[in-house]
């Protein structure tokens, strides 16, 4: 984010040196190069808001260029803060910039609209400011009890009236106005409106200071989510993927028209926000939608969370071999999540001879309703057998006659929103091309190595002492005892020189006050036991300690992977070393991704912790980021866990 007065904007942009400027703080931030289309805006649109600003004599509002919401990677273009002409209060303009010449409603889905330039719908950008603030409002501190501070407005400073006016059917409010070129005249009184020609480094120090509300968790609004009303703010393609399903309902109830939806982002990109917004919105409407995964835990918590005292919302969530014997196009909407983890087959050694078929699962779920949605990341495959990706579904859906739209996600809402720490994750682990690479930190996501596990642990329960969330995982590397005996404790199973731990628990039952394994994530009780990938994927928490066991370490310049390490019982004789080495990648990949906060990474192996600290740390940072009694002094001053520092 770049911070200055709109004169001194203005003065930038005419010397040419505001390029410059945005540009190196964008490769300082996210680690790569701004796009075309990133760096056109700013050599054309900022210039022409700032023309506007000044003609309304607006020069001493504070402008805040590329300012990043809260917990995620995602930026509005400008946000102006100053002085409330009436009021004399802090007051804040939010405004999408678009050097869209013209653009159209779809049809029946006035949230999106289509544009010459891209292939497939995009949002309202009425929409799209709305979210921002709708979003700002719900996450930052400065705002929560005032949210009539803030204003939204898209700016097509290239688009005609005529080229623009079908875009309004979404409807105007306060924070989602439309302006163009043409109504220059109108826009500067809108400005005028809401800023005074007066100083506005005051408010912009208090939306700062802000302190930023703690991300709504999954599972903490799930209930309401589905029962009640809608929890979550969807920003940007996370709503472009939300309405796109929408249209698709609506469609077929119309038309008798069946298709199939894929949205596919890494971590944290909001697969499972937009899932659950979708079910909550069916089951309002009376629609007939299941919600399908792969996954025990996830399934057993929403299960729990979501349908609690209320079994017709329990009955919403169902398995991915749930549909074998389904009555095709029986259900409106099938929303599978985490779509990876969908098998070549449904059928196992539990299913009746009678049931058994050699139908690729993938048809199963595409036939079982009119639009079947299919959520994944197929970085986040972790078993032999697992299979979900898009190529498979877009050839399922075509071998059907059917039309298949993708829709990519692209924003960060986990990690601290650090698009930069995901992709030094898949650096790290090979599974982006270029090697790993040093950890810049970004003031979004908090990053350490532990010398031991005793050191991680006592941290990260430093952490919890302060209101946090913090669970500690690890790589598949000790044998896992499946049956305790009444009346005794977990077993500790992952054994690491003098320090033990047990296994989260094997089953549906708690043990001894741990939580049953489904539960382990989400149950503050679950701390103290090690999750696996089985159990964290799908979640997330506060801070998340990891540990690289010895099936995954650094030599001679490269990872090593060693499959007799692994205790996974998935890891049949008959599976290929190669399919090995992928899955063992992405599972440290799954557990290193849980975070929103922090992690905590410790390798079993000296040599790989030698490695990480070289990468994290530097020599010189290495006292500065420790895990020690000293650091975790200096984390305990009871700081918000979100703000930014």
């Amino acid at each position: 984010m770049i911070r200055d007065s709109v004169s001194a904007v203005a003065a930038q942009a005419l010397s040419g040196g505001l390029f410059l400027r945005l540009a190196d703080r964008f490769v300082q931030e996210h680690g790569y190069r701004p796009s075309v289309s990133e760096a056109r805006s700013w050599e054309r649109s900022l210039p022409a808001l700032m023309n506007v600003l000044l003609e309304a004599g607006l020069g001493e509002v504070t402008a805040l260029l590329e300012y990043g919401l809260p917990l995620t990677s995602k930026r509005a273009d400008v946000v102006l803060a100053g002085v409330h002409p009436k009021t004399g209060e802090p007051s804040y303009v939010v405004v999408e910039l678009k050097q869209w010449s013209q653009a159209t409603p779809e049809e029946g889905e006035p949230s999106l609209c289509r544009v010459d330039a891209y292939s497939n719908p995009v949002l309202n950008p009425i929409e799209q400011v709305r979210g921002y603030c709708d979003y700002l409002v719900a996450f930052n501190g400065a705002l929560a009890n005032h949210p009539q501070r803030v204003s939204g407005v898209a700016y097509l400073h290239n688009a005609t009236e005529f080229g623009i006016a079908g875009l309004t059917e979404v409807g105007l409010s306060e924070r989602g106005s439309l302006f163009s070129e043409e109504r220059r005249g109108e826009f500067i009184r809108f400005l005028e409106q809401r800023l005074a020609p007066v100083n506005g480094a005051a408010a912009a120090d208090e939306l700062l200071a802000g302190k930023v509300g703690p991300s709504k968790q999954l599972m903490a609004v799930a209930a309401d989510e589905v029962r009640d009303r809608e929890q979550f703010v969807l920003l940007d393609e996370q709503r472009v993927a939300y309405e796109s399903v929408m249209g698709a309902v609506r469609r077929a109830a119309q038309a008798d028209r069946k298709e199939v939806i894929v949205v596919a982002g890494g971590p944290g990109t909001g697969k499972s926000v937009i899932a659950l917004s979708l079910l909550g919105e069916l089951y309002r409407q009376g629609r007939t939608a299941l919600h399908a995964t792969g996954s025990q835990s996830f399934t057993k918590t929403m299960r729990k969370v979501a349908g609690a005292r209320k079994r017709e919302v329990q009955d919403l969530f169902k398995y991915f071999n749930s549909f074998m014997t389904a009555e095709r196009n029986a259900l409106d909407v099938i929303i599978c999540d985490e779509a990876h983890r969908m098998r070549k087959t449904s059928a196992n050694r539990y299913t009746p001879a009678a049931h058994r078929s050699d139908r690729p699962q993938v048809d199963e779920l595409i036939d079982a309703a009119r639009v079947p949605v299919f959520l994944l990341d197929e970085h986040q495959i972790v078993r032999p057998g697992e299979m979900g990706n898009v190529s498979q579904i877009r050839q399922a859906a075509e071998a059907k006659g059917l039309a298949c739209t993708v829709i990519h996600l692209d924003s960060q809402f986990r990690c601290g929103g650090s698009d930069a720490y995901l992709r030094w994750v898949l650096r790290l682990l090979g599974l982006d091309p270029g090697g790993p690479v040093d950890w810049q930190p970004d003031d979004r996501m908090q990053l350490m190595v532990a010398e031991t596990p005793a050191e991680m642990e006592s941290f990260l329960d430093g952490k919890r002492a302060l209101g946090y969330g913090a669970r500690m995982s690890a790589g598949y590397c000790w044998k896992w005892t499946k049956e305790t005996p009444p009346g005794q404790a977990l077993p500790a199973d992952v054994v690491i020189g003098d320090w033990e731990r047990p296994w989260n628990v094997f089953g549906d039952r708690s043990v001894a006050g741990a939580p049953p394994s489904a539960l382990w994530a989400t149950d503050p009780a679950g701390f103290g036991q090690v999750g696996c990938v089985y159990t964290a994927q799908g979640f997330e928490y506060d801070w998340s300690g990891v540990i690289i066991g010895p099936d995954l370490v650094w030599r001679n310049g490269r990872w090593e992977t060693d499959r007799a390490q692994s205790e996974d019982p998935v890891f049949k004789r008959s599976t290929p070393d190669e399919e090995v080495d992928l899955l063992i990648r992405n599972t440290y990949k799954v557990l290193l991704t849980r975070g929103m906060i922090g992690t905590v990474i410790y390798s079993t192996d000296a040599q790989t912790r030698d490695k990480l600290r070289e990468l994290i740390s530097g020599e010189q940072r290495a006292a500065e980021h420790a895990v020690s009694a000293e650091a975790l002094d200096g984390a305990s001053e009871g700081r918000n866990p979100a703000v930014r520092h």
